[in-house]
């Protein structure tokens, strides 16, 4: 999975299994008249424009401790060598008690249990699960649970969430420990903003993600210590990167910029097979037109309006629309695309099948056309020698190609 947080901040949490508890938190229960802490995996805070890879089968839950909503936009990818199941998309909830939609991709949990109960024909089972929710701890018997976690049944029956009607979204009651309001993040700051965040500490790295130093810290670690070779991948890889202004791929300031995140700068896609394109375009800017080499491109709006066109490879445009924010268009591998902002702008994220997602241009500095020499520009569009430099020369943007009135007229 990749997701993209279109608007709000929050916390995410991702727990990998054989993975240590290197975080520690205060806890608010006290046992014999002392303050526990309570160990954990790595958490990470999330910001609007950040981009988080997720492996298969990865426990994960995310809080909102903004004061707006929290947006995400999600891309799974079924089809990805991992998922040995089959190509239906379905989530596993540890906890709650979802809507069987939710759970099984649309399919009702009631149906299942039901042709279930009717194979089993044992009344024990019917009336303890009659009232079960869809979590996957409220299919076993509440004794085997109780055995296997050392608790009593009571507290078992509460983990199955029997008459839990909160769905997959709940209201945190209590939890992580705030710091007071004002309260200066101990020596981290991060794009210039002091921040509000739980007391967490850290016990073998640093907290902070996304930057060049915590990079060169990993790759040292990498060479110093000794461990079986899990915890120096999965454990201590980045599952988030950052996608500012400040760091985009291609920049032209009047048209607008293209930010890449891929397997060289979040290497956990290497393992995925997925990348991310975060593109935005000022007033009746352009994105030079181009097709993905090695990749299908989902592309989710953002912000803003705009026009795109796709044109399948034997030159009928299959698409050639008005687009808007909340719209998910498709580019399959090896469609001509391009797109072209409106009066407010056009922004949008897109979701590449492939961990390093390659195009090819057909215009501008970079493009195909300047690799041709004139005369085979010339003699292919039926054009002069002249018509074909101004073909090659014209545009001396990248990517990103400011609005020109010429080209209008």
């Amino acid at each position: 999975m990749l997701f993209y947080v279109e608007q709000g901040e929050g916390i995410h949490g991702a727990v990998f299994p054989g993975c240590p508890e290197t975080y520690q938190s205060q806890s608010q229960q006290n046992i014999q008249d002392r303050p526990q802490r309570d160990q954990h995996q790595k958490l990470r805070r999330l910001k609007e424009g950040d981009v988080v890879a997720l492996p298969a089968g990865v426990a994960h839950w995310i809080f909102n401790n903004g004061r707006s909503q929290l947006v995400l936009v999600a891309l799974v990818d079924v089809g990805n060598d991992a998922n040995q199941l089959d190509e239906n998309f379905r989530k596993f909830f540890l906890a709650g008690n979802p809507q069987g939609g939710v759970v099984r991709g649309g399919q009702s949990r009631d149906r299942n249990q039901r042709q279930s109960r009717t194979q089993r024909g044992e009344r024990e089972e019917e009336e303890s699960q009659e009232s079960g929710g869809n979590n996957v701890l409220s299919g076993f018997r509440d004794n085997l649970l109780a055995q296997a976690f050392g608790i009593d049944t009571r507290l078992a029956r509460k983990l199955q969430n029997e008459r839990d009607n909160r769905g997959a979204i709940v209201r945190m009651e209590h939890g992580f420990e705030w710091p007071e309001e004002g309260q200066r993040r101990q020596g981290r700051e991060e794009e210039g903003e002091e921040e509000r965040e739980p007391k967490w500490q850290r016990r073998q790295e640093s907290q902070e993600e996304g930057s060049e130093e915590e990079e060169r810290e990993e790759r040292g670690r990498g060479r110093r210590r000794s461990g079986n070779g899990l915890e120096e991948t999965f454990c201590s890889m980045r599952l988030k990167h950052r996608t500012p202004a400040s760091s985009a791929d291609v920049f032209n300031p009047r048209g607008g910029r293209i930010t890449t995140v891929n397997s060289f700068n979040l290497p956990i896609l290497q393992y995925l097979q997925l990348s991310a394109e975060r593109g935005v375009l000022y007033n009746n800017a352009i994105y030079a037109p181009h097709w993905n080499l090695n990749a299908h491109s989902i592309v989710y709006i953002t912000r803003g309006n705009g026009r795109i066109q796709i044109v399948s490879e034997n030159g009928e445009a299959i698409f050639d629309e008005q687009v808007e924010r909340g719209q998910v268009i498709t580019v399959p591998q090896n469609h001509a695309v391009v797109k072209k902002a409106g009066r407010r702008g056009f922004e949008w994220i897109a979701f590449k099948t492939n961990a390093n997602a390659k195009i090819s241009q057909i215009a501008g500095r970079v493009s195909i056309m300047r690799g041709l020499p004139v005369d085979v520009l010339a003699n292919s569009f039926g054009i002069s020698r002249e018509e074909a430099m101004r073909l090659k020369h014209n545009r001396q943007e990248v990517s990103v190609f400011s609005p020109r009135q010429g080209s209008q007229q």
